[in-house]
């Protein structure tokens, strides 16, 4: 059986425009993932992971403009008109749990009404009861839940209840952007059973986060990014085992291993602005291995699973 690409995302750049600014937030990132596969992006507050799933799902605000190519299977989605896309893709084929999202939901409407708005925002013309209750079901709740408003329910029970949103129309990819943030450690980890559990279930998963731990439960791949560029991309085994680029190696370093008392020693310096990002290294600032020639533009080259841009490993 023939493993088909799910989503093919090629140098693509999204800038923001302010009233005397423009901010570099996704610099020419390219990247691939197969059918049955997940994806985590990882990387610091600011670095572009949220922007990138934004464009994906054609949501970004009014003053962003985009370039490049994305395709969803040979579906190309940037050139898709906003009804074509609504009417073919958004939450039928690709859907997301944004960041934040357990505090989207309106207060005012019962849980059950929020789930119709979707099914008529999209013209589904099937059972609303049954496709509303198997997606709730999907995610461990019980459809007595339905009847209930926001505040009548726990935040683990949200963001659950946001899941189920993103499932009702059956897509094939879902991007789940920090879907653990603000949760304690004990929802923290029913979440992942969770999306774990839909995994195995065949759902591809793009997760978003910054925390690698959460990263390695889901993800065959994982793309490290570093002020609006992934600087390293390959399977989670090679990454985690061998780590080439000197910003995944610190972030691999500043996860607490239990048994060790081995300091962690924090990155000095601060992330470039993306106003008036470096013409080399992004990262040249903060590296400990920088050399001369890290000024020029870093190199994008080819590793065992994908690519590392980082002069230290130029043949």
């Amino acid at each position: 059986m023939t493993i088909m690409v799910a989503l093919s995302v090629n140098d693509l750049v999204v800038q923001y425009q302010s009233q005397k600014k423009k901010v570099h937030a996704v610099d020419h990132i390219s990247f691939s993932y197969k059918e049955n596969e997940s994806i985590g992006i990882a990387g610091e507050s600011g670095c572009g992971k949220s922007t990138l799933g934004l464009a994906i799902m054609k949501t970004l605000q009014e003053n962003a403009s985009v370039s490049g190519e994305i395709l969803l299977g040979d579906k190309s989605i940037l050139s898709m008109s906003e009804p074509e896309f609504t009417k073919n893709i958004r939450w039928k084929q690709i859907s997301m749990v944004f960041q934040g999202a357990m505090n989207s939901l309106d207060p005012v409407f019962t849980i059950k009404k929020q789930f119709e708005e979707i099914l008529r925002k999209h013209n589904f013309e099937g059972d609303y009861k049954q496709t509303i209750e198997s997606a709730i079901l999907s995610v461990g709740l019980t459809h007595s839940i339905l009847d209930k408003y926001p505040h009548e329910i726990s935040g683990g029970m949200k963001q659950r209840v946001i899941i189920a949103m993103a499932l009702v129309l059956k897509p094939k990819m879902v991007i789940a952007d920090e879907p653990t943030t603000a949760l304690d450690v004990l929802v923290q980890a029913q979440i992942m059973i969770l999306l774990k559990k839909l995994k195995k279930d065949g759902l591809s998963i793009m997760l978003i986060s910054h925390d690698l731990g959460i990263i390695s439960e889901i993800a065959e791949k994982i793309g490290i990014m570093y002020a609006g560029q992934i600087v390293e991309f390959g399977n989670m085994q090679d990454i985690y085992k061998n780590p080439k680029h000197p910003y995944t190696i610190a972030l691999l370093e500043s996860i607490p291993k239990l048994g060790e008392t081995k300091k962690i020693i924090p990155l000095k310096g601060n992330p470039p602005s993306l106003v008036n990002p470096p013409s080399g290294c992004r990262f040249y600032d903060r590296c400990p291995q920088a050399m001369e020639k890290c000024k020029k533009e870093p190199p994008k080259i080819k590793t065992a699973s994908g690519f590392v841009m980082c002069w230290l490993h130029e043949q």
